[in-house]
C-alpha cells in the first residue's frame, strides 16, 4: 500500500493515542473509536467539524436537561462539554452520590440519544467558579497533602477518584469505541497558571497526570487546556476569547487545534456590574479560528445555569453565565443563539473544503485578507474574507467580484463566490426578556422568627483564640458563631457622652455580623478581589459583663490559585478601642464557637423543621438575622419561575426545603444596583399549591416587596438592512456545489415564536431609519406608513413569518427619503394558544 502524507499522519495518530478499544479492519477502512491527526479528530473513521457548548449537569435540573440539549442541537451544536464535579459526587470520603442533578450517566445518555457527542472534563480540579474548584473539602484535611503537585497523598486520592469515574463510564459503555457519545476527555485544568509555583513538583505532576490518564485506556484522546507542554499523546488546547489569534498552536504537528473554552460572556461576582460579550465578537472569533485550521470550538458557557445551594465559589453569584446563548432559565438569548446557529450552518457548508482542502492566505489590503481552502482538481473551494480593522469597513476584490466587509468582520463564501454569512451583520432575530407577576403569587402573607443570638453562656469557651473559619465549618454551612465576654467597671468606660468605645475586627474574610449584648451593631465584608476586611463600629458597653458575639461567614470557597489547601478565613484580631484603660485585645480572651445557625441546624426551611419554632406575623422591618416564611401557588403554564428579592439585604432562599442559593441585594455594583436581583426557582422544585418559601435574612429588612415571577422571551424582533445578505438557510450544498434553495435571494426579517407560541401583536414596525433596540424601538426621521399593516398581514396569528426588506414592498406610495439606506425593524409579541 502506498501512503501519502495524510495517511502517515493518521497512522502516527493511531499509534500515539494508544487506543485499547480501537478496531481496524484488515483493509484499514473502518476505525471504531477516536483518533486524530494535525487536521481534525477522526471519529469512527470520519472527520468532523465540531461545534460544542458547555452545559453543566448540576447547574440545572434533570427535567431541564432534555430541553437544554435539544436547543443546543437546534443551535447547530454536535458536542456538549461538561466538567465532572468531585465534591458533589463524594462530599464525604468514601460516600458517593449520583442522584438527581448529580446523575452524570443520565445526562450523558440523554446527549447520546440526541446523536451528539460529549467532552468529559474529569479534572478533578475544575475551577469552574465552583466551590473549592470541585475538590471535596475533606481532601484538605488529608495529612501532608499539597493539591495539584507531585505529592503522594494528592496523587493517591486523585487517581482513585479519576479511575472510579472512568470505570463508571466504561461500565455504562459511554466511550466512543463502546458505541457511546464521549469522544474526548480532559485531565487537569489550566495548570500552566500555577505550575511555576510548584517548581519541579509541578513539572513532574503534569507528566504523572498525563501518564495516569492515558494508562486508563479509554479509547478516546485526552486533552489538557492551556497546557503548552502537554505530554504526548495528550492534546494541548486553548481557552480564551480569541484563540484564532492567541493560540500558539498544538505542541506537535500531528495534534489538531482545539478550543476548549470560548467565553461567551464573563461570570459575575457579587459587586460586579453587568457583563456582556457581543455575539458579533464571538462569531468573528469562531470564524477566525476555523479559518486558521481549527477543528473544535466550545462555547463556555452555552448554558450557564444556576449555582444552587452553596455550590458557587468565593463571592460568585447564584446566576452563572446568564449572557450565554441559553440564559439562566434555559431560554434562547437572541440574537446570540441564532446568530451562532447561522454561523455553524455557514461553516458546515464549508466542511468539505475545510477538512480535505489545501489552505492558503492572500493579503488583499492593509487590514484585509482572504483565507482559502481548495481541493485541487475539484470545484470544492471555501473562502473567508477578513477585515481586521476595528474602525472602518473596506471593499475588496476577490476572484473578479467586489465585496464590502464591515469593520472587524469575516464574510464566509462556501463556494468562493457567494457570501452566505458575515460575522458582523445579524440577520437572525432578537428578543427581550420579560418578568411577569402572575395572579397566583400576589399578596404573599409573611411570617417571621428571629434567629437566637448566642453568648458565652450558651457557647462556652472552647479555645483561647477564634477558630479559623474554613476549618471550623468544613464547608457544611456559611455561618459560624464566635462568642466571648468582658468585665468592665464604670471607670473603664468613657466619661464623655460623645465618646464611645469601638469594636474592631480584622478578618481574613469573607463577611461578618457583630452583636454586643444581643444587639446588632453592624456588618462588613470583603470582595472577590480582596477577601480580607476591617470591621470598625462604635458600640455601647455597660458596667459589668458585656457579651461580644460575631457571626463569621464564608461566601463560597476559593476555586483557583496555587496552594489552595493553605487558604484561611475568619477573624484574626479582635480589639476594643477607646476605653479609659486603653485598647483591650480580645483575640486571646477565650472564645466559644457554634457551627451553623440554630434555625439552619433545625432545618426550619423544611416542612417538619418549620414546626419547631414560633412564627409571628410580619408587621414591620425585622431585626438582623431573622427567618421569614410564606406560601405560594405555582404559576400556571410552563414558563420558568424566579423570585425578585426587593427590599432584602443578604441571605439564603429555600423552596420546599430545596436551597436555590445565596442572595445579596445590599452589595451594590458601581452602578448602584445589586449584581443580581432575580433568583431561579426550578419548576421541578414546585408543587401545584402551597409551596413553602423560607428566607434567611441576615440584615434588617421587610419581605413585603418580594415578588414571585414568571420569565419569558416572548418579545421578538428583527433589525435588518436592505443591503444585508440573505439568510444562510437560503443556501444548501448539492454534491460539491452551493445552490440557493429559495426562489428569490434577498434580505428579509425572519421571526419565530418560542415554544410553539403564536404572534398575537405587532408592537413596532418601521421601514426607514428606526433607532433603538429590541424592547425599546422608536421611529426615526424616515418611515413608511405602510409598514405595520404589511407586517400584521404577514405575521399575525402565525408561529413564524418572513417579511422581505425591499423598497418595492413598503414604498408603494412613494419614497420620501430615497437617499437613506433603509432598515426594517419589527417587534412582535408571542403568546400561547388560548
Amino acid at each position: 500500500m502506498v501512503f501519502d502524507g495524510r495517511h502517515v499522519l493518521l497512522v502516527l495518530a493511531i499509534l500515539s493515542v494508544v487506543l485499547s478499544s480501537t478496531v481496524v479492519s484488515q483493509r484499514g477502512r473502518h476505525i471504531q473509536g477516536v483518533v486524530y491527526d494535525g487536521r481534525s479528530l477522526i471519529i469512527n473513521g470520519k472527520r468532523e467539524l465540531l461545534f460544542s457548548g458547555s452545559i453543566h449537569y448540576p447547574r440545572s435540573t434533570p427535567d431541564m436537561w432534555p430541553d437544554l440539549i435539544q436547543k443546543a442541537k437546534h443551535g447547530g451544536l454536535n458536542v456538549i462539554q461538561t466538567y465532572v464535579f468531585w465534591n458533589i459526587h463524594e462530599p464525604v470520603k468514601g460516600e458517593f452520590n449520583f442522584e438527581g442533578n448529580k446523575d452524570l450517566v443520565k445526562f450523558i445518555k440523554l446527549i447520546g440519544e440526541q446523536g451528539m457527542y460529549v467532552t468529559l472534563r474529569v479534572g478533578p480540579f475544575i475551577q469552574a467558579e465552583w466551590n473549592h474548584g470541585g475538590l471535596p473539602y475533606w481532601l484538605r484535611e488529608v495529612p501532608d497533602i499539597i493539591f495539584r503537585s507531585d505529592n503522594a497523598p494528592f496523587k493517591y486520592h486523585m487517581k482513585k477518584y479519576v479511575k472510579m469515574i472512568i470505570n463508571k463510564m466504561k461500565e455504562e459503555k459511554l466511550f466512543a469505541p463502546q458505541g457511546g457519545p464521549i469522544i474526548l476527555a480532559q485531565i487537569e485544568n489550566e495548570y500552566n497558571h500555577v505550575q511555576l509555583a510548584y517548581r519541579e513538583l509541578g513539572a513532574r505532576y503534569v507528566q504523572w497526570a498525563a501518564n495516569m490518564a492515558v494508562g486508563l485506556k479509554i479509547g478516546v484522546p485526552w486533552v489538557m487546556c492551556k497546557q503548552k507542554d502537554a505530554p504526548d499523546p495528550v492534546i494541548n488546547t486553548c481557552n480564551g476569547r480569541h484563540c484564532g489569534d492567541t493560540f500558539t498552536g498544538p505542541n506537535k504537528p500531528n495534534k489538531p487545534s482545539i478550543w476548549t473554552e470560548n467565553w461567551t460572556a464573563q461570570y459575575r461576582v457579587f459587586g460586579d456590574p453587568p457583563s456582556q460579550r457581543a455575539v458579533e465578537d464571538i462569531a468573528y472569533s469562531v470564524a477566525r479560528f476555523f479559518s486558521k485550521n481549527g477543528t473544535l470550538n466550545n462555547y463556555y458557557m452555552y448554558h450557564g445555569g444556576t449555582n444552587f445551594a452553596r455550590t458557587s465559589a468565593v463571592f460568585t453569584t447564584t446566576r452563572y453565565y446568564d449572557e450565554a446563548p441559553l440564559d439562566e432559565y434555559g431560554l434562547q438569548r437572541e440574537p446570540k443563539w441564532s446568530h451562532l446557529r447561522d454561523l455553524h450552518k455557514a461553516l458546515n457548508l464549508c466542511k468539505k473544503a475545510l477538512l480535505w482542502g489545501t489552505s492558503g492566505v492572500q493579503r488583499l489590503g492593509k487590514h484585509t485578507e482572504v483565507r482559502l481552502y481548495e481541493k485541487p482538481g475539484t470545484s470544492i473551494c471555501a473562502a473567508f474574507l477578513t477585515n481586521n480593522s476595528t474602525k472602518a469597513g473596506h471593499t475588496v476584490k476577490f476572484k473578479g467580484d467586489t465585496f464590502y466587509l464591515p469593520p472587524r468582520s469575516i464574510s464566509i463564501l462556501p463556494d468562493c463566490k457567494n457570501v452566505v454569512y458575515n460575522t458582523e451583520i445579524i440577520v437572525s432575530q432578537h428578543n427581550a426578556r420579560n418578568y411577569v407577576r402572575p395572579k397566583e403569587t400576589k399578596n404573599l402573607k409573611w411570617k417571621m422568627s428571629p434567629e437566637p443570638i448566642p453568648n458565652v453562656h450558651q457557647l462556652h469557651v472552647s479555645s483561647k483564640i477564634p477558630n479559623e473559619l474554613y476549618g471550623m465549618l468544613k464547608d457544611t454551612t456559611d455561618y459560624g458563631w464566635y462568642t466571648t465576654s468582658i468585665e468592665l467597671s464604670r471607670h473603664d468606660l468613657p466619661m464623655r457622652p460623645d465618646i464611645l468605645p469601638v469594636l474592631r475586627v480584622a478578618s481574613l474574610g469573607h463577611a461578618l455580623h457583630a452583636f454586643v449584648n444581643g444587639e446588632y451593631i453592624g456588618s462588613a465584608h470583603g470582595s472577590h478581589e480582596e477577601k480580607g476586611f476591617l470591621f470598625q463600629k462604635a458600640i455601647t458597653l455597660k458596667p459589668g459583663t458585656n457579651h461580644i458575639s460575631v457571626l463569621g461567614m464564608t461566601v463560597g470557597l476559593p476555586d483557583s490559585g496555587a496552594y489552595m489547601e493553605h487558604r484561611y478565613a475568619g477573624p484574626r484580631a479582635i480589639t476594643i478601642l477607646g476605653l479609659n484603660t486603653g485598647t483591650i485585645d480580645l483575640t486571646q480572651n477565650g472564645w466559644g464557637h457554634q457551627v451553623g445557625l440554630t434555625g439552619e441546624n433545625n432545618h426550619v426551611f423544611s416542612e417538619s423543621g418549620a414546626k419547631k419554632i414560633e412564627w409571628t406575623e410580619v408587621k414591620e422591618e425585622g431585626r438582623a438575622l431573622t427567618w421569614y416564611k410564606t406560601r405560594f401557588h405555582a404559576p400556571e403554564g410552563k414558563d420558568p419561575v424566579a423570585i425578585r428579592m426587593n427590599g432584602m439585604g443578604k441571605g439564603m432562599i429555600w423552596v420546599n426545603g430545596q436551597s436555590i442559593g445565596r442572595y445579596w441585594m445590599s452589595y451594590l455594583s458601581p452602578l448602584g444596583k445589586p449584581s443580581q436581583e432575580e433568583y431561579h426557582i426550578p419548576r421541578s422544585y414546585l408543587k401545584p399549591k402551597k409551596n413553602l418559601l423560607v428566607i434567611l435574612e441576615e440584615e434588617k429588612a421587610n419581605p413585603d416587596d418580594i415578588e414571585i415571577l414568571t420569565v419569558n422571551r416572548d418579545t421578538i424582533c428583527s433589525i435588518i438592512t436592505e443591503t444585508a445578505p440573505p439568510h444562510v438557510k437560503s443556501w444548501a450544498r448539492e454534491e460539491n456545489d452551493i445552490r440557493p434553495v429559495v426562489d428569490h435571494l434577498h434580505p428579509a426579517a425572519h421571526l419565530k415564536c418560542p415554544n410553539h407560541k403564536k404572534i398575537v401583536a405587532v408592537e413596532f414596525a418601521s421601514f426607514g431609519d428606526p433607532e433603538g433596540a429590541c424592547g425599546s424601538f422608536f421611529v426615526g426621521k424616515c418611515d413608511s406608513a405602510l409598514t405595520k399593516g404589511i407586517v400584521e398581514q404577514e405575521c399575525l396569528g402565525k408561529s413564524s413569518c418572513t417579511v422581505p426588506a425591499k423598497r418595492e414592498v413598503f414604498d408603494k406610495n412613494g419614497d420620501h427619503c430615497p437617499d437613506t439606506m433603509k432598515t426594517l425593524a419589527i417587534q412582535v409579541k408571542c403568546a400561547a394558544k388560548d
